[in-house]
């Protein structure tokens, strides 16, 4: 009975926290960068491993308030997410439920606005779990599709597809371990710092203006390089 009241506590603090207004200039509103480890990218038969977030506010990072939990899953990792993930059954054996890690995002999204790197993956697995509590995923920022955003008013063209890596290479920023929630999690939150500066320059940024992008996502991450 108390995980169950805990389980609809946190969606419902998530569901009436209040979000940041879409006028509201981007360096007052509160953000959070979060990053999923998957067993694959299918969200009917695939699952998540491991979660990682870093908020953002006052366009800087809250390290002190960093998220990071593995995932028990149901079935056995794929070799190929091993190889990637470098997580086996047995580093996952001692892990919590998913149920219990949904939880603990749940609570460090609250009254945040999401951040995501190629947002369609995240959402795709989150959106599922989350419709089990009965909430719903507010508008995230996608820093894939902001950085084409800003590769066209850089260059004037973008490549169809831009990982995080990548991304971070061309914004001169260091990038953490790839293939960790929480490493992707920070170098993602960095990214969109930086991107969020430079569109400022151009045009002041708000809510609205990074939620909102000309670039469709252009896919899925693949198992292997980025």
């Amino acid at each position: 009975m108390r995980l169950l009241a805990t389980r609809q506590g946190a969606a419902v603090r998530f569901k009436q926290a209040a979000q940041p207004a879409a006028d509201t200039p981007w360096r007052e509103a509160a953000w959070i960068a979060v990053d999923l480890e998957l067993t694959g990218l299918d969200p009917r038969s695939d699952e998540i491993i491991a979660i990682g977030s870093v908020p953002v506010e006052s366009g800087r990072l809250i390290l002190g308030q960093a998220m990071y939990t593995l995932a028990r899953p149901d079935r056995p990792p794929k070799h190929a997410a091993v190889l990637v993930h470098k997580l086996r059954s047995a580093d996952l054996a001692q892990a919590p439920p998913l149920s219990e890690a949904i939880e603990l995002l749940l609570e460090h999204l609250t009254g945040r606005v999401p951040v995501f790197h190629t947002s369609v993956v995240e959402r795709s697995f989150l959106g599922r779990e989350l419709r089990r509590r009965r909430v719903r995923l507010t508008p995230d920022a996608d820093t894939e599709a902001l950085g084409r955003r800003w590769l066209r008013q850089r260059d004037g063209i973008a490549p169809a597809g831009l990982s995080l890596a990548r991304l971070a290479q061309l914004l001169r920023l260091p990038a953490e371990s790839p293939h960790h929630a929480l490493g992707d999690a920070l170098t993602t939150a960095k990214v969109f710092i930086a991107l969020a500066s430079h569109l400022d320059v151009e045009q002041p940024q708000t809510v609205a203006s990074l939620q909102r992008s000309d670039e469709p996502p252009q896919g899925a991450r693949r198992f292997g390089p980025v």
